[in-house]
Order: C-alpha cells, then structure tokens, then sequence
C-alpha cells in the first residue's frame, strides 16, 4: 500500500514481507540513477507517537535535500515501512528495504531500541549503512561487528552521567532506577550498573513491563529502601503510571526523573498534575529558545522549529530531531567522501565537531556513536512547555 509518489519520494506503510538473500544485497545496489533511501518506523502500535514524529523529521530532511539536488547529485526516493511497534516486523521490513527495494543506506530503526537491535547484523551483514534514531550503545558496540552501523543519539551512559552530575549537585546517593523490560530499559540497566559503581551511587533496581498498568508493588519496594531519587527509563504509556502513582504513595517529594525517552508534551498532558515534580533528562530542542545564544545548537534549533511548525503546524519534538539528524549525519559523511557511497561509513567517521539539532556529533573508527553529556539538559513542565532547569 502506498501513499503516493511524489518528487522522487516514495513512503510505504504497513510491515514487509520478509525476503531471503540478504547478503548479496549490497553489491546489487544501483550506483547510478536515484538515491534510495529506506527507513523502519512504529507509526502504530505503542511507539506511535514516536513514530508519527520521527516520519515527520525525515520527510522534511527528504525534501529539504531533494530541493537542493539530493545527495551527491543524485535525487532521492524514500521508502518506509510501519514496524508496528514489533520486533519481528522491523526484522521482516528490513530484509525488504535491502533485498527487494535494494536501498542505498536505511536512516531510523523503528524508534524503538529493540527493534534497532535486531536490525543492526542485518544491514551490517549486507554492508548497507545504517544510522539508528534510537538509544542502546549496544545498536553500535562492539564496532568491529558494526562497521556500517552509527547512532544519531545519545546514550544511555552519557545520559546517567549527566543525571549523575545532577545528583551531585543535590547530594543524592541512594537512588532507584525503574526501567521496563525494552531493549531500551534493560540497556539502561546494563549501563547503570557501570555508572552508579564509577559515581558513588547505591542504586536499588526495579523493572515492570511496557504495557504494565500498575506499579505499586515496585514503588512500595522504592519508599521502603530509602530511595531519595527514582529514575524511570521507558518510552511507553507506563511512564504516566508510574509519576501518577508515585503521587499516590507520597514519593513526589523525591526527586523524579524520566530519561530522554519520555519527553513527550502528549505525556506530560496525560501526567497532569503529576508531572509537576519531574524532570526530565533531554536533548536541548525542547528548550532551544531558552539556551544561551553561545550554544552552538541553538541557530539549527531554531531554524528547525520554525521550518517544521510552519511544515506540519505543530512544534517538533526530539524524535523528530533524532531522525532528521540521522539524514544530516548520511549527507555530511557523503561530503567527506566526495559522494561516494560506497565509502559512506568512513565518510560518518571523519565527521568531528558537526552541529546537528540534537547535539555536536564527533565519531571516529572506533566510536559509532557521536553525542556526549554535554548535549543533555535537564528541563521540568511548566505552563504549559518544557523549560530549562539545569544546563551543566
């Protein structure tokens, strides 16, 4: 089912079909005519919302690039497939960009770490380059098995150490971090239990499913420890649950933190009244209009703000972001390679420095994952909008 075609763009929902003979795919690849273009996306299912904005980010860049030649003198032609917030079709969609529709690169991994996770050997085994949207280090690591694999966002370890930078400040020690049972939860699990020995921290773990509606017992377990922090790590409904609940036993006295991963103004609706206490670790976007005007984001922030609200008459969100500096990331590193695809992945490597929207990307042979701490704020809900707590 298709959505029409339009000035070399082509935008396919619905998951595919899986498709035998992956690895011969690469050297299929046309080298001339379009540049073709794929993408995995949940615009359904529980990461929808996810989606809807990660779809809007790169249809934007499309065109942005599309109206200025393309890449590398070549027009580009589109395709994306709905994973409906599962592994499995992520998985299926995927050997249809590379074996079907031959794609040139896939941009975005279905907004969800797990369903990144599973793509990652299948473009790597196919020597198509892949750069991801979403979180888990482990979508790039250990890089000498994902030599065509990159990340457009930051990671988890990074974000806990800028958490843990503002624990600091507050001189908290005990904390307790509830994350689901994703790839994304568990890969802040795993990162945890590095960066809480490295800082100091006494840190109590608690776990819940995605589509858990309740969560008393793991926050009965929380205030009973002692906890002065919570930090909770899902992308998914479940998040509101929890600040709701939380409300409920008293712990909105602690301090309450969400990760990247819910930095939803949809959410913070939902959350009412309970969001009042959170913050939030996030990328700068949200609160680009508050940043010192010495930040190097702040102009492609605000640039991408208005171009996108004037696009699809609502503010972007940092999915968004992710997704349109994942195009960014495949033009610079063409450039640096002088266009040639084939060299495309040491062309993202030379990349040092490079303002994007969602941080300042430095990558290198043996580091595919180009953000740091310092792209990380920590922002609260306030009337309305996200708003700057702590820069760094």
């Amino acid at each position: 089912m298709h959505f029409g075609r339009r000035s070399f763009l082509k935008m396919v929902p619905g998951a595919a079909l899986a498709v035998s003979g992956v690895g011969a795919a690469g050297m299929a690849r046309a080298a001339e005519g379009p540049m073709r273009i794929g993408s995995i996306l949940s615009v359904t299912g529980p990461a929808a919302f996810l989606g809807e904005d990660m779809k809007a980010g790169l249809e934007l860049a499309m065109d942005e690039f599309n109206a200025a030649g393309g890449l590398g003198g070549r027009k580009i032609e589109w395709t994306y497939y709905d994973a409906e917030s599962q592994t499995q079709k992520g998985i299926s969609a995927t050997r249809r960009l590379i074996s079907q529709d031959k794609v040139d690169m896939i941009l975005s991994g279905g907004n969800m770490s797990g369903i990144a996770l599973a793509m990652a050997p299948i473009a790597n085994g196919a020597k198509v380059p892949f750069i991801s949207s979403e979180g888990a280090l482990a979508i790039v690591t250990p890089v000498a098995e994902r030599q065509y694999v990159f990340k457009a966002t930051v990671d988890d370890g990074d974000v806990l150490e800028r958490i843990a930078d503002y624990l600091d400040k507050k001189n908290i020690k005990k904390v307790a971090l509830l994350a689901d049972t994703s790839g994304f939860g568990q890969g802040a699990v795993a990162q945890m239990k590095i960066v809480g020995p490295k800082r100091g921290l006494d840190v109590i773990y608690e776990s819940f499913a995605p589509s858990d509606t309740d969560m008393m017992p793991q926050l009965t377990r929380i205030r009973d420890s002692g906890a002065e922090a919570i930090i909770a790590w899902t992308v998914t409904p479940a998040g509101v649950v929890f600040l709701k609940q939380a409300m409920q036993l008293g712990l909105d006295n602690k301090t309450l933190i969400h990760s990247y991963g819910f930095v939803s103004a949809d959410y913070m609706k939902l959350a009412g009244e309970a969001a009042k206490p959170l913050l939030l670790a996030s990328l700068k976007l949200p609160v680009g209009d508050q940043l010192p005007d010495k930040d190097p984001l702040k102009p492609g922030i605000l640039k991408l703000m208005k171009d996108y609200e004037a696009r699809f008459k609502r503010p972007p969100s940092i999915y968004a972001a992710e997704s349109y500096d994942a195009a960014l990331l495949a033009r610079e590193g063409l450039k640096n390679v002088g266009g040639d695809l084939s060299k495309l992945p040491q062309g993202i490597e030379q990349i040092k420095n490079f303002p994007g929207i969602s941080g300042v990307f430095t990558f290198s042979p043996e580091r595919h994952s180009g953000l740091s701490k310092q792209d990380i704020v920590l922002v609260n809900w306030r009337d309305g909008r996200f708003n700057l707590v702590d820069y760094d």
